[in-house]
């Protein structure tokens, strides 16, 4: 099956795997791999491997399911284990605590939701979203502890500002990518200006949208509000003098930072020997590794090693769902990807180019929707778009920017089962899939009808 059938036939998948999650309530896991392995076959993938006359090999069936799961594992499998280790540590030293405290000293209790966002929009800048998400989760939940605010609203607060900002601001790799391909990768500031103008509607509307779905949703963590508060004040009390500031913050920041001048490293081309060890270190596994360590002096300090053990024991137990579920995702992605769609879609894009700045937009949507990574939606997208950009008009590096931008509100909607990150922040907000269909996927639809308003609205003024 190929073409607009196997378009079909793909949404058709997509409302199935919905269904045997929700209603039907068979396992996450079982029910994207029975998906997937039933689109592959539909979208005609040989169920070996097939050599050809010129001598390349086509990927069978199998082999492309075990690439989709292998690959995830390899992409954030480590991180995810390292980071849910890290936040365990926060919380069994209370130097979760203490760094909720911190934030509510800066922003006050009253506005936690927006406080996560715009920590996410700004960590995300330098750091993948996933890896971001991660890292920031023990401050998360321990705010939500502290401030008895929505642990929904406070979850996709979060990752809407990671998103934001991964799809909008380099040095993340998809948009680097995107301007390279358009031809603006000499006007990166204009770039990462123009994303940070392109990030305030959807940061409103994400914010806005957080604050809704919290009244409607609620997540596994969520408590009377009277026995939260109580246990706050009896954890306080159970640590009795909770970590300082700086031990409390840094195998969060340290990562961070080693992320951020990694992605430095890359964008101003540095080389030699101290190049090489400053992206090395800044590689989500090693920068969390680094963070690791950091908590472990934590376990130190407050003389908890010998919990130690069991801490890895727990984190390992609770990440295990996590890691087969994404990686379940990933297969779905890969399949999708060794099909015709993509040559299809790619070969059909002149049907939209009459739609201006909307067509790249769409395009990216379709894309992303499609095979679930934004950074592939990216950089598929501008490949398409590149020769296209006299058709439509844009040819000034502030009209090509805003292709950028408007590629990339296409690149975040929508967030589903095929999207690592889906799974991300519904399980790390101890949220149930149908849950995570309200929140994560209804909300990135928000933000990128938002996203492309905005941009709408500035290619009307920016020439």
């Amino acid at each position: 099956m190929t073409g607009f059938p196997l378009i079909i036939a793909f949404i058709i998948a997509i409302v199935l795997m919905i269904l045997l999650i929700s209603k039907f309530k068979l396992h996450p896991f079982i029910a994207i791999m029975l998906v997937s392995l039933a689109l592959g076959i539909l979208a005609g993938i040989p169920l070996v491997d097939v050599k050809g006359a010129d001598g390349k090999t086509t990927a069978g069936l199998a082999t492309v399911i075990g690439q989709g799961f292998a690959g995830t594992f390899t992409s954030i499998g480590i991180v995810i284990i390292l980071g849910a280790l890290i936040g365990t540590i926060l919380e069994k030293t209370g130097a979760a605590l203490k760094l909720a405290d911190m934030v509510i000293k800066l922003v006050g209790k009253n506005h936690p939701v927006l406080a996560m966002e715009l920590m996410g929009w700004v960590v995300s800048i330098p750091v993948f979203c996933d890896s971001g998400f991660v890292i920031l989760n023990p401050i998360r939940k321990a705010l939500v502890q502290r401030t008895m605010a929505s642990s929904v609203s406070m979850s996709f607060g979060l990752s809407a500002g990671l998103y934001i900002a991964h799809v909008f601001i380099p040095p993340t790799p998809g948009p680097i990518a995107a301007a390279n391909t358009l031809g603006v990768g000499d006007n990166l500031l204009l770039v990462m200006g123009m994303g940070a103008v392109c990030s305030i509607l959807p940061l409103i509307a994400g914010y806005i949208y957080a604050v809704m779905v919290g009244r409607k949703v609620k997540a596994d963590d969520e408590a009377d509000r009277n026995l939260m508060t109580k246990t706050y004040e009896e954890l306080v009390a159970e640590y009795g003098k909770l970590p300082g500031g700086l031990n409390a913050l840094a195998p969060i920041i340290v990562p961070i930072v080693l992320m951020a001048l990694s992605s430095i490293a890359a964008m101003a081309k540095w080389s030699g020997s101290g190049a090489n060890l400053v992206k090395f270190l800044g590689t989500p596994i090693i920068a969390l590794a680094v963070g690791t360590l950091f908590a472990f002096f934590q376990l130190i300090t407050t003389k908890k090693v010998e919990h130690f053990y069991d801490l890895v024991n727990e984190t390992l137990k609770t990440v295990g769902p996590i890691l087969f579920v994404t990686a379940a995702g990933g297969v779905l992605g890969k399949v999708i990807a060794s099909s015709d769609m993509v040559k299809y879609i790619s070969a059909h894009a002149g049907v939209f180019s009459a739609m201006g700045i909307l067509f790249p937009f769409l395009l990216a949507a379709i894309f992303k929707t499609a095979q679930g990574s934004s950074t592939v939606a990216l950089t598929t997208t501008a490949g398409i778009v590149q020769p296209l950009l006299g058709v439509l008009g844009f040819t000034s590096p502030m009209q090509i920017t805003l292709v950028v931008m408007a590629i990339g509100a296409g690149a975040m909607t929508v967030s589903h089962a095929n999207d690592s990150y889906f799974w991300v922040v519904t399980n790390f907000g101890e949220m149930s899939p149908d849950r995570g269909y309200k929140t994560q996927t209804a909300g990135t639809l928000v933000l990128g009808i938002a996203s492309i308003i905005e941009i709408f609205i500035l290619s009307l003024f920016l020439r």
